[in-house]
């Protein structure tokens, strides 16, 4: 049963929705960017709804300023009361829930990897974290380096500059971006977000769309040990059926090996 919930944060009220379930593992999902809490193309509530089905509570909200909930949006990094307020609500609304498992995409990864502990979460799984302070309106230089590798090789690229169907600018300034990033070094926001992973140990799990820019930045700054899964796509919200039957199926096995005393194999 899919019921709605109203969560005190500050003076403010969020939106919140439990699909409910009798597992003790439920599932946390912390909204990226503007985005409300029924995700792109509803993934979010589909995806809450098919675990539901086999086990897992799973808890989504719009956090202040978002969607449905009062109240001024100040940004992922202003979002730790909301994410607070969330878990606490969710432990109130589902009693039998024994642990926690956090769900985010883009800036909401990036949430829960630094906020996620003062929540009492206690296990992660971030999906294209944020890592990316931009200092003009290209894209990250990772991600650059491997669409312009690609395209450099490629004849047609140099046919289509010449007649005009490829800015040159563009290009150039891609490349300028290539050879400069040789010499830069990680902003105040990855270095934070990737600190903050590594206090995580076991407990984070990391889920990639291959072809999706905030992930290829991600991934050429990452260095930890943490688990890594790449799911070929350039969806950056895992959009489309095979898409939202992959990321369902990294969500269900990594909540699986959390749930050993209802049945399901425990981690070796």
């Amino acid at each position: 049963m899919r019921r709605f919930v109203a969560v005190a944060c500050e003076g403010e009220t969020l939106a919140a929705t439990l699909d409910e379930a009798d597992g003790t593992t439920g599932l946390l999902i912390v909204s990226g960017g503007n985005e409300i809490r029924s995700g792109a193309h509803r993934g979010m509530a589909d995806l809450a709804q098919r675990l539901a089905a086999t086990g897992t509570p799973v808890f989504r909200y719009d956090r202040r300023g978002v969607g449905d909930s009062t109240g001024d949006n100040r940004g992922f990094l202003s979002a730790r009361p909301d994410l607070v307020s969330a878990a606490t609500a969710f432990w109130n609304a589902a009693p039998h829930v024994t642990r926690i498992v956090g769900f985010g995409n883009c800036d909401a990864a990036s949430t829960l990897a630094l906020f996620g502990r003062s929540a009492e979460i206690d296990q992660i799984i971030l999906a294209n974290p944020w890592v990316i302070e931009p200092v003009d309106d290209l894209p990250p230089a990772a991600a650059i380096r491997a669409r312009y590798g690609e395209r450099l090789r490629d004849p047609a690229t140099w046919r289509r500059a010449v007649t005009g169907q490829v800015s040159l600018a563009k290009l150039f300034n891609g490349l300028r971006r290539v050879v400069a990033a040789k010499s830069e070094i990680l902003a105040p926001l990855a270095t934070q977000v990737l600190t903050a992973l590594d206090d995580w140990r076991d407990d984070v799990a990391i889920v990639l769309a291959s072809g999706d820019a905030t992930a290829v930045a991600f991934a050429a700054a990452y260095r930890g040990g943490a688990s890594v899964t790449r799911l070929d796509t350039a969806s950056h919200s895992f959009a489309g059926t095979e898409n939202a039957a992959a990321l369902h199926a990294v969500l269900a096995a990594a909540i699986a090996l959390r749930h050993p005393d209802e049945g399901q194999d425990s981690e070796p």
